[in-house]
């Protein structure tokens, strides 16, 4: 075996040892509030699943997809600007935009590719880069690829922000990233004041909304809807695979001269097939349900409520929000997995994040909730984390 690989498997035994290597999970059953391990047969209660509004198994989003295969086949069999494009990717499109309050939108294989493919596209050496510390791993790698001087800011600190807008005022473009959601902390942006900043200090400013997405605002439009701010938000990148259907892709959302230069310049989706039709269908379907059914995000804004206040009441101290992303600190590793693995154990299937996800010591237990969740599931769930809690010395 060649030096390299007998290194990994070193590695990679180390990482048992220590007790932070991570074991998959796999499932027999669809995502929903209860899934079926394929190991053992076994029901879970779900708790680790992006499937904040349920849509994952609702039967008219996933007839949608079924459909679009039988009618268009597998896929475009290559990049779209080579061999054409479906309708539906057009229709899926425009449902985007007209949903977001954006001029345009364009899809990706997924938000990662789309956040890859944003900002190296056109920010160039002459241009200042704003990115706040604790962005997703996606943004991170998009920064890093990118020619454009750039300033990391501590998360939310508006000072911060703001400074780094001084100390670029000679760049020819500023652009600020950020995320809406941040999705270890479940913390939302301080958009108005991030806004404001744009404004004043005449900057572009994007946000990664994959977890407001269908969540946050009364109808679930996003980070932008929470604050009263809808259609104000100058760029959106979000993904297709959490709350809105939970099958892959992504998008980039902003004015049409944005999204049609992504579409003659943007990497990812010059060399990347379409989504697949029967995924842009299934997608399309979810936000169509989701807009005749704005009672799911009160139900998952209800669910998340009542969850946080039994934590509360058993001792539990999440990190404070009002997001359905739900940490609890548990601080090293080794020890957040072992209690995911403990959890499962008594019937929660929750998973254990440590570094370098996080930052070493903070690492935690991350629910998610879902309008899925009835009562008697959150109720079970805090039945268990009590016993796992007490044993390990949690509570």
């Amino acid at each position: 075996m060649s030096g390299l690989f007998e290194r990994l498997a070193s590695e990679l035994s180390e990482m048992k040892g220590q007790g932070v290597y991570k074991t998959l999970v796999h499932l027999d059953s669809p995502q929903d509030a209860v899934v079926t391990l394929a190991e053992t047969g076994r029901e879970v209660i779900n708790l680790c699943s992006n499937n904040y509004l349920g849509l994952c198994n609702t039967p008219e989003v996933v007839r949608a997809g079924s459909a679009a295969y039988e009618e268009l086949g597998a896929g475009t069999s290559s990049v779209r600007f080579i061999c054409g494009t479906f309708s539906i990717h057009k229709r899926l499109e425009e449902k985007i935009a007209d949903f977001l309050g954006t001029e345009s939108a364009l899809t990706y294989v997924s938000c990662w590719t789309a956040n890859e493919g944003l900002m190296p596209t056109f920010l160039g050496d002459e241009d200042a880069l704003i990115s706040d510390e604790l962005n997703h791993a996606s943004i991170i790698d998009g920064v890093r690829m990118t020619k454009a001087k750039r300033k990391i800011y501590k998360h939310s600190d508006m000072a911060e922000l703001q400074q780094a807008l001084k100390d670029t005022q000679a760049a020819r473009h500023r652009f600020i990233i950020s995320d809406g959601v941040f999705s270890m902390e479940g913390d939302i942006c301080k958009l108005p004041d991030m806004l404001e900043l744009a404004e004043k200090y005449d900057a572009a400013l994007a946000l990664d909304d994959s977890h407001a997405t269908g969540v946050l605002g009364e109808t679930g439009r996003g980070t932008a809807e929470h604050y009263g701010l809808h259609g104000r938000v100058h760029v959106i990148t979000s993904t297709l695979g959490k709350a809105l259907g939970g099958a892959a892709g992504g998008f980039t959302a902003g004015p049409e001269a944005l999204t049609d230069y992504l579409t003659q310049r943007s990497r990812p989706q010059l060399f990347s097939n379409a989504l697949p039709p029967a995924t842009a269908a299934h997608s399309l379907a979810a936000i169509e349900h989701l807009e005749k059914h704005p009672e799911l995000v009160r139900k998952l804004r209800a669910n998340t409520s009542y969850f946080r206040e039994r934590l509360l009441e058993e001792g539990f101290k999440p990190i404070e929000g009002d997001t359905p992303i739900v940490p609890i600190i548990i601080g090293e590793t080794a020890e957040a997995i072992r209690m995911s693995k403990m959890l499962l154990d008594e019937g929660v299937f929750v998973i254990g994040f440590g570094y370098p996800v996080v930052p070493k010591g903070t690492a935690r237990v991350r629910c998610q909730i879902s309008a899925a969740h009835e009562t008697e599931h959150l109720d079970a769930v805090i039945d268990a984390m009590k016993r796992v809690g007490s044993q390990l010395g949690i509570v």
